[in-house]
């Protein structure tokens, strides 16, 4: 069979990267295939902080839409931007093997500086890794930073940490982000390491930040198509990761047991290690103020419906307040 199958993707660079590795790997397995380019609302406006805009699926409808009236086969898609319940007769095709899940954070002042400022030894989190957010409260006495970013996420953490701080807000693609960096007054900003690394933009002056929880699905990549469509299903279904689904999924279900979308912080990790599962996850409110965490270990086989179990903990450990405070400001 001759059948091309159309890949649609946005347009940034980054998306673009993850379109064509598809387009690869269906090559490999002899699959023809074509990237069609969309833009999405996403792309569109660049001003408004994505907690204000209401971003669930503003990454993907524009893509689902495409997809549902035949324009494409496939999409390719960063997986975290993916809501946990996908739109009617959209179906997972495949989860590619997970790229670094961690959050970095790109200073522009020297190493000394920001170590002293963020309390890193050697520039490692090793002074304060294993120190309570609450007594580091107490015994710092560090100037306030300016950080950029648009996730609540990654705000909230980085407040429960260092309360003292300003968060300015930080929109569009890996490039433009990085220009709105380097022009700006800001002591730096929050980005998604595997982004950075896929498009090889991931400056020297940058540190891991082995303290923040990732956003669900954080480094992975998935690719949807129609329900019916059994050619594009069979085809992607070979690219699959069997782990990266196992434990995306269990991140996906917590958070959706949670009732939270890109506008509420939640974080979760999910990770496969001897046959075992290891997963911590977490909510904070916007201004972190407030947190609740949990870890679990659990074997393999266990993974079905764990991530839904976890997040119901949560919300029964006082998660529930966290997300009706979170509703009611909106």
């Amino acid at each position: 069979m001759n059948k091309v199958i159309r890949i649609g993707t946005r347009e940034s660079q980054l998306a673009v990267w993850q379109a064509t590795l598809v387009q690869q790997l269906l090559a490999k397995n002899n699959i023809k295939s074509e990237l069609v380019f969309i833009k999405t609302e996403g792309d569109i406006d660049l001003q408004t902080p994505l907690y204000e805009i209401g971003v669930q699926g503003i990454f993907t409808r524009s893509l689902d839409t495409a997809l549902i009236n035949s324009k494409i086969d496939i999409a390719v898609h960063s997986m975290k931007d993916v809501p946990t319940q996908l739109a009617t007769g959209i179906a997972q095709a495949a989860v590619l093997q997970r790229a670094s899940y961690k959050d970095i954070f790109v200073y522009k002042e020297d190493l000394s500086f920001i170590s002293e400022q963020l309390g890193l030894v050697n520039g490692e989190w090793s002074m304060v890794n294993n120190t309570p957010p609450d007594s580091y409260r107490v015994t710092t006495h560090y100037s306030p930073l300016t950080i950029a970013t648009s996730s609540v996420r990654r705000m909230a953490q980085w407040l429960n940490r260092y309360p003292t701080h300003s968060i300015e807000n930080l929109r569009g693609n890996v490039n433009t982000r990085l220009r709105k960096v380097a022009e700006s007054n800001w002591n730096g900003a929050i980005f998604a390491a595997a982004g950075l690394d896929r498009i090889n933009l991931r400056p020297q002056n940058a540190i891991e930040l082995d303290w923040m929880l990732p956003a669900p699905a954080q480094g992975a990549i998935m690719v949807v198509c129609r329900a019916e469509d059994d050619f594009s299903l069979e085809a992607c279904n070979q690219l699959n990761d069997d782990d990266t689904a196992i434990c995306t999924k269990i991140e996906r279900d917590f958070l959706r047991a949670l009732l939270g979308g890109c506008t509420t912080p939640i974080s979760a990790l999910a990770e496969i290690k001897d046959n075992k599962i290891y997963f911590k996850g977490n909510i904070l409110s916007p201004d972190g103020k407030q947190k609740l965490a949990i870890e679990k270990i659990i074997e393999k086989d266990e993974f079905n419906n764990a991530g839904k179990i976890w997040g119901e903990e949560i919300l029964n450990m006082g998660g529930d307040k966290i997300v009706q405070q979170i509703r009611d400001a909106k």
